[in-house]
């Protein structure tokens, strides 16, 4: 859970069916070597779990991400978390929607309820706590008092540590239908969007300014995994000892305007993104957030460098 001063329960929307947080995602990629260096770098708590990896934040034993090998980076499924006495009323809203239950993978246990959207892209709905904040995210960009020194050697830079994934984006075929998706059967609901082309969703009990975001392309895939930091600082401290690893491409440091918070995007091995992220906007339980079409021109970035040209390819694509 976010780390914010003192005990916040979980907040919750009666009467309404949704999942709650976006609880963990599952990669596969060609080398687990490879993966374990990239996220370990990145600030991620990576453990060895059977034949593959679990991601953890420090200090916090929710995983939020698996990762197995195989002969590409492919996206393989993707987790919600959902309040246990909902998991009866979301079978039966695929039972509604003629969406097939299925068997969860071979050698996986799990009581969750999985089934595939129109892209053939495996979900899982499961009994799980509240992992998406129940109020908006510390953050802390305050400077030093006068007279003391507000920057440390560089030698003695701490180590960034995320404090928990904030969302996710993927890739579509079909933004239109993908949000016909997520809200009819997944329960989320529509921040904001640029015509046809992304669109960011949220949680009804409570979440970040999206746990999901979609992105057109010609196949499904993964776009990038954001993580959620304190501050600015520490968003270019993680970017700099990244970039001294070795991972120098990206993009950074820039400030969103859909969602609003500040961000770096580190390139991984698989030409997907980690993002370091602070201060996202926060949507309460009990608010009717107010959806807006916007021009993709006058809505991508605030300010921040040019990104990369291939910035929105899709690599688990043939032809992005």
């Amino acid at each position: 859970m976010t780390r914010i001063t003192g005990y916040v329960a979980a907040t919750r929307r009666q009467g309404h069916l949704g999942v709650h947080s976006a609880d963990h995602v599952n990669l596969c990629v060609p080398d687990l070597s490879v993966a374990e260096e990239f996220y370990s770098s990145f600030g991620l708590d990576v453990r060895e779990e059977g034949s593959g990896l679990g991601l953890y934040t420090f200090g916090n034993d929710h995983r939020w991400g698996s990762v197995s090998e195989g002969p590409h980076k492919k996206l393989n499924y993707l987790s919600f978390g959902a309040f246990e006495d909902d998991i009866p009323k979301f079978k039966a809203c695929l039972q509604d929607n003629n969406i097939k239950q299925i068997d969860a993978p071979a050698g996986m246990e799990s009581d969750g309820v999985w089934f595939r959207n129109f892209e053939g892209t495996l979900f899982e709905i499961r009994v799980a706590p509240k992992t998406s904040p129940s109020t908006k995210s510390t953050i802390d960009n305050t400077s030093c008092s006068p007279g003391t020194m507000g920057a440390c050697n560089r030698s003695q830079a701490p180590r960034v540590r995320p404090r928990r994934l904030a969302h996710i984006l993927v890739f579509t075929s079909d933004v239109e239908q993908a949000i016909n998706f997520y809200t009819r059967i997944i329960g989320l609901r529509v921040s904001d969007r640029s015509g046809d082309g992304v669109a960011f969703l949220h949680g009804i009990h409570g979440s970040d300014h999206h746990l999901i975001a979609i992105a057109k392309s010609s196949a499904p895939g993964l776009h990038h995994l954001s993580w959620d930091l304190n501050s600015i600082n520490e968003i270019g401290m993680g970017a700099m000892h990244m970039a001294d690893k070795g991972h120098t491409r990206g993009w950074g440091l820039g400030r969103h305007v859909l969602g609003s918070n500040y961000f770096h995007y580190i390139r991984d091995p698989w030409g997907s993104y980690s993002e370091y992220s602070s201060d996202i906007d926060y949507i309460p339980h009990d608010m009717e957030w107010e959806e807006v079409d916007n021009p993709p021109e006058d809505s991508f970035y605030l300010w921040g460098p040019t990104p990369p040209e291939d910035f929105v390819h899709n690599y688990e694509s043939e032809d992005g």
